[in-house]
């Protein structure tokens, strides 16, 4: 199933996206359940907006593909590194990023994206199935000279628009661990990677993640990115398309 969210005239409403038509729920389905109201628009007729703006965080895994750490010149970390970013950083699909003014060298980084369906605590990895509500594409955007430069990595990697998620969440995957993730700028691919090249698997990272932190209904985690990874410039357009959910199209501009 497909949960989308989505704007008519004004305010933002959650639907099923069923082929090229989307079914209107009645309510937040993170609180309320699958509960559709009857009414149905066309796709073609709507404007997504990012499925989901976390309540509280968007948890991020850096250095997740060995490859991905050796491009970038880094070692592979013995545990998995984490970072924060704040819900403000969260665009849409097809929303344009403004390209941040203390920066020269943001790159992209197409991710599989897990999205927490309940609150929960110290989830042994072989439970972390029972609080996935699903998945979604995401583009954790990285400011890179900023990240050279800052000790922490709040500013290169939580600025405004740094984390487009979408076109919707995919709540029936049957193996995160064997996806494929292709990049695309302006039509060309740069990163051909799958999830079956990280070196710990979707449960593991959820698990870690909530021995860190308390994960409430909507937090969203991100997995990390294959190699390939590259700048962007101002009219550029990434597209990040995810086996099984769907694709992700970002606009740059100053």
């Amino acid at each position: 199933m497909r949960i989308a969210r989505f704007v008519v005239d004004s305010d933002p409403l959650y639907g099923v996206v069923d082929g090229n038509d989307i079914h209107v729920l009645a309510g937040d389905p993170f609180f309320q359940g699958i509960k559709t109201t009857g009414a149905t628009h066309s796709l073609d007729d709507v404007r997504l907006v990012a499925p989901i703006i976390p309540r509280s965080k968007v948890v991020g895994f850096g250095r997740t593909y060995r490859e991905h750490a050796k491009e970038l010149g880094n070692e592979v970390p013995a545990e998995p590194l984490m970072f924060l970013k704040p819900n403000t950083s969260v665009v849409g699909h097809g929303d344009p990023v403004t390209l941040p003014s203390f920066s020269n060298e943001v790159s992209f980084e197409g991710e599989l994206a897990v999205v927490i369906g309940r609150i929960c605590k110290d989830v042994p990895a072989d439970k972390a199935q029972d609080v996935i509500f699903g998945y979604t594409v995401a583009n954790d955007l990285t400011a890179r000279d900023a990240q050279r430069t800052d000790p922490q990595w709040a500013r290169a990697k939580g600025f405004d628009g740094s984390c487009p998620l979408g076109p919707w969440i995919e709540t029936e995957i049957e193996d995160a661990d064997d996806l494929t993730i292709v990049s695309r700028v302006n039509g060309e691919v740069r990163q051909d990677g799958t999830t079956n090249d990280m070196i710990w698997p979707v449960n593991e990272l959820v698990a870690r993640a909530s021995e860190a932190f308390t994960l409430l209904p909507g937090d969203v985690i991100m997995t990390g990115t294959p190699a390939g990874v590259g700048l962007v410039n101002e009219g550029d357009v990434v597209e990040v398309e995810v086996e099984g959910i769907g694709s992700l199209r970002t606009v740059f501009r100053r």
